[in-house]
């Protein structure tokens, strides 16, 4: 079973290391799948705001997840579970 890597995320953009280099590869293709998603489902302006909120959610934890896609599945979740709370303000907004 992958473990999340103890690595503090306030040092992790100061960090060079191939490890490091390898998280953010996956970190980054795991966002833009996300956002691909959302703007082909939402649009373009709620995948940015899908994207915020992936980054705020990234940002909440205490350690970077491990080096697997499968890992950084949490990160994910969290920010569908913040879309779909956007989502269904705009619709209640739309039934009053």
């Amino acid at each position: 079973m992958n473990e999340r890597q103890p690595i503090p995320l306030c040092g992790w953009e100061n960090s060079h290391s191939p490890a490091d280099s390898d998280l953010m590869v996956v970190a980054e293709r795991e966002l833009g799948v996300f956002m691909r998603a959302v703007t082909e489902l939402f649009g373009a302006e709620l995948a940015r705001l899908a994207a915020e909120d992936w980054i705020d959610e990234l940002e909440l934890m205490d350690a970077l997840p491990g080096p697997t896609g499968r890992d950084w599945g949490s990160v994910t979740v969290a920010a569908s579970a913040q879309l779909a709370r956007r989502l269904n303000l705009q619709r209640a907004r739309c039934v009053d």
